[in-house]
């Protein structure tokens, strides 16, 4: 397991990172237990040198759905570089648009309600509280990517979390990246013919407005 520790840049912001994350749960929506796994590549540019880092998590579930899992990549993505406290601009891309306007719309109005919608119960409730409470702290913006179309961090991600379904593993944390040679035997294949997506740029970077502190409802409430 890893800790990322980095610098932040010149102007006094946070350091940023890219987060390219996704999801697999192996026969979502039948009858049964489906297996799945929750993935992401994590990437940091150095401000000085120019060097690109990458680092690896995977987490499973032997009975799951999709959207559960792609709340796990969230969860675990930021409780893996919060570590010791330390925080992050973060550009979380991801495929599921479940995650991405559930995070960055509909976690604001569920909130403003006391963690209730206006109509019928939240579900998934105690992941997305999960997810909001490892994203606090950071400053956070949320891109969504469709999905199987190529795109080399994206089906990368796939690639990890389809393995956890499978094999039902766990990468413990964050660890070292296996992104290049992923992409090289992919290549090779005559596959991946896109190039990996450019780092983002820190001075365009936007967050999206802090998530306010609201106290989980009890059984009672």
């Amino acid at each position: 397991m890893t800790e990322i520790t980095v610098p932040g840049d010149k102007s006094g912001n946070l350091p940023l990172l890219a987060i390219y994350a996704d999801e697999s749960c192996l026969g979502n929506g039948r009858e049964g237990s489906n297996p799945g796994g929750a993935a992401g590549v994590i990437e940091y540019v150095h401000p000085g040198s120019g060097n690109l880092t990458r680092w690896d998590y995977w987490v499973s579930e032997p009975a799951t759905t999709n959207n559960r899992m792609a709340l796990r990549s969230v969860i675990e993505a930021f409780r893996g570089i919060s570590r010791k406290g330390v925080q992050f601009r973060v550009v979380f891309t991801s495929d599921s648009q479940y995650l991405v306007k559930g995070m960055s719309e509909w976690v604001f109005g569920w909130m403003s309600r006391g963690w209730k919608k206006k109509d019928g119960p939240i579900l998934n409730l105690e992941l997305w509280q999960d997810a909001v409470d490892a994203v606090r702290g950071h400053q956070a913006n949320w891109r969504w990517v469709r999905g199987h179309e190529g795109h080399p961090q994206n089906e990368y991600a796939n690639y990890l979390a389809v393995r956890a379904a499978r094999e039902q593993t766990s990468s413990g944390g964050i660890v070292a990246s296996v992104f290049d040679e992923w992409l090289t035997a992919e290549r090779a294949k005559g596959r991946m013919a896109m190039e990996p997506e450019s780092f983002p740029d820190s001075d365009r970077f936007r967050a999206l407005r802090p998530y306010p502190t609201v106290a989980r409802p009890t059984m009672i409430t």
